[in-house]
């Protein structure tokens, strides 16, 4: 991956939100992803401005406060786990299965999980939540 797939990737993803919440990003959208070179190369930041989103600050990288790690991989893991796929394309339907048959709720529950891990490491002075 590189800048310009990532910045493509963005389009598509407000292309997303224009199709499927409508009203939202005249709200605000608000993006979380961290410092990977690709995601801080000039043409994706321009692509990020370009999308309307607003970035939240990311702090270093740390399994604890990763959403990608404690919630949503965890949980695609276990749905997956024991089945076979005969190629990407089996696999890739089953993964957009998955997050396409959750509510709303299930993804705010995730960024609700990220504020009180935050709160925690900020307690513990960066300590990791769980050892």
């Amino acid at each position: 991956m590189n800048g310009q797939y990532y910045a493509n990737l963005l389009a598509q993803a407000r292309e997303a939100v224009v199709q499927k919440r409508r009203g939202k990003l005249s709200r605000g959208v608000l993006f979380l992803q961290d410092n990977a070179s690709v995601h801080t190369a000039r043409v994706s930041r321009q692509a990020l401005k370009d999308t309307g989103f607003s970035e939240i600050d990311h702090p270093p990288y740390s399994p604890d406060l990763a959403p990608s790690d404690y919630f949503l991989f965890s949980n695609l893991k276990k749905e997956l786990r024991g089945r076979r796929f005969v190629d990407d394309n089996q696999m890739k339907m089953a993964v957009e299965s998955h997050f396409d048959c959750k509510e709303k709720e299930y993804f705010l529950g995730g960024l609700k999980a990220l504020y009180t891990r935050c709160e925690k490491c900020i307690s513990l002075e960066g300590d990791y939540i769980e050892k």
